[in-house]
């Protein structure tokens, strides 16, 4: 028998006051945890925004690792 099988006959053999509790906190936890994003948010589409690339000419940048290196923002 799974865990989730020994679970689901766990809970049916408690009172049914116990399940309701055990429904309530279900329902609780997955409010809790979960992150939904309204379907009113859209990714941006960067591709033709000004500041993309801004930097690309500038010789102090050309190879950001070292760059990060140098400014110290590493461990």
């Amino acid at each position: 028998m799974s865990k989730l099988e020994q679970l689901n006959k766990d809970i049916a053999d408690l009172p049914q006051g116990a399940q309701q509790l055990v429904i309530d906190l279900v329902d609780f936890l997955k409010n809790h945890y979960s992150i939904v994003l309204p379907s009113s948010i859209q990714p941006i589409d960067l591709t033709n925004n000004l500041f993309v690339g801004m930097w690309s000419d500038r010789l102090e940048t050309q190879d950001s690792v070292a760059w990060v290196r140098q400014q110290h923002w590493h461990r």
